[in-house]
């Protein structure tokens, strides 16, 4: 991250020191003419476009003005704090309204009075809210038991393989075979070898895995003021060295054009680790020889790839709708987050349409017993196999200091992976990397 005044600020969120400046109470004003929305890509647009806006659920007299600011280099929340600060003082039609956070930083927005109470503030209630999943409302809610955020998506993921790798290499692509194949990290190890002596790569990267032994641990990135490093974190770097000697990976970074070639046609990897919103929203565009195409069987890999739970069950990532204080538009707000987060029937919708695993438990008990159909999974309904995973996600151990360790570190480790240093150096250049960006902690 770039020392800016805006990054020391959030640095100052993170470790709960004096935030933002509070703003005075927003006095009742008529509905806003411009409705404001921050985020860092175009998921949530094509969510809101797709399934709110397409309804005429937007007001005829109201703006839409998207404000997207890519994640790299920390730009998006850079950008969001820079707004959030004028926000007292910014004319109505230049206000926040609706912005957009991910569950690693999450928490540095939840203990502000920069996002609204969705109940009391925003209107709904605990009937709106009651399908959702638990830990979705856990991470938002902040020191003083109030929900500060909502989310259209739980995120429990799972390995998704290569069909015909599986069954060239392992005899069967079938979804439960396979799954017994990998169902320990023993496992899981011996089809990498398998998978090497065919030509193929278990997993592109260094980072493919990361979020499954992140997800896994059982303490903080932080206790009290002192770095800990969690022995599921350990036992990532352990493996991933393995990997990176033995040839079972690409060498790839994940989000590189080599992570995402490897899923091509032509490509080499057997399988990547994500959630629904993983295979929607980035795997399956990879696997296409012609992005522009149709989203069918014979455009590249599209439609040659399955999905099982894997070695461990895992969660990763998710985006937060939040209100900010100030916005002239709380009814609007309180539509988006009701029809986008709440309403049964549309979280089945976009399940049913995008594949992405929603955060309605009732809508995803009916499209997982239902005839729901993933292509680009060779038809497989994969929402069957992450009901009990969604409600057994448990985030006790997140911290505000969990995108920055995590960035950390996998930097740090990319030059142990790649043979540039010993691991007793990279360790070094990771805690002192650790420590300019958190100063306030010790190793």
């Amino acid at each position: 991250m770039k020392k800016t005044a805006v990054i020391a600020i959030a640095a100052a969120l993170a470790v709960s020191t004096t935030l933002f400046a509070a703003p005075k109470k927003a006095k009742k004003t008529k509905q806003g003419k411009v409705f404001n929305i921050y985020c860092w890509n175009e998921e949530f647009q094509s969510r809101f476009k797709d399934f709110f806006e397409a309804s005429g659920k937007v007001p005829a007299d109201v703006k839409v003005n998207w404000i997207i600011t890519p994640n790299q280099g920390n730009a998006y929340q850079n950008k969001l704090d820079e707004a959030l600060l004028q926000q007292e003082n910014a004319s109505a039609d230049d206000k926040v309204d609706l912005f957009l956070v991910e569950a690693d930083y999450a928490l540095k927005y939840v203990d502000t009075p920069y996002t609204l109470d969705v109940k009391k503030d925003i209107g709904l209630t605990d009937a709106d809210l009651a399908n959702q999943y638990k830990y979705t409302k856990d991470i938002m809610t902040d020191s003083k038991k109030v929900l500060k955020g909502v989310s259209w998506q739980a995120c429990p993921g799972g390995f998704i393989y290569r069909r015909s790798f599986a069954k060239e290499v392992l005899g069967t692509d079938d979804p439960a075979q396979v799954q017994e194949k990998l169902s320990d990290w023993d496992k899981f190890d011996a089809v990498a070898a398998q998978m090497k002596a065919r030509g193929y790569f278990m997993l592109s990267g260094f980072d493919d895995d990361f979020r499954v032994f992140s997800d896994n641990v059982t303490s903080p990135w932080v206790t009290g003021s002192k770095i800990n490093v969690d022995q599921s974190i350990k036992r990532w770097v352990a493996q991933t060295k393995t990997y990176t000697d033995k040839g079972y990976n690409n060498k790839a970074n994940l989000w590189s054009a080599e992570s995402g070639n490897g899923a091509k046609k032509n490509g080499k990897v057997f399988g990547y680790f994500g959630p629904g919103w993983f295979i929607d929203f980035s795997l399956a565009g990879w696997t296409k020889d012609d992005p522009d195409g149709p989203n069918a069987v014979g455009n590249g890999s599209y439609g040659d790839w399955a999905f099982c739970k894997g070695p461990e069950g895992f969660s990763w990532g998710g985006t937060w709708i939040c209100g900010a204080a100030g916005s002239d538009n709380i009814q609007l707000i309180r539509d988006i987050m009701y029809t986008l987060t709440c309403d049964k029937t549309t979280m089945t919708a976009i399940s049913e349409k995008t594949g992405d695993f929603t955060n309605n438990e009732a809508a995803m008990q009916e499209v997982a017993s239902g005839s729901y159909q993933n292509a680009f999974l060779g038809g497989q309904n994969h929402l069957a196999l992450l009901l009990d995973s969604a409600k057994s996600i448990d985030k006790s151990n997140m911290s505000a200091y969990d995108q920055g360790m995590a960035e950390k570190l996998q930097a740090a480790m990319a030059d142990y992976y790649n043979g540039k240093v010993t691991e007793d150096a990279a360790w070094n250049n990771f805690y002192t990397s650790v420590l300019e960006l958190y100063p306030n902690l010790t190793k």
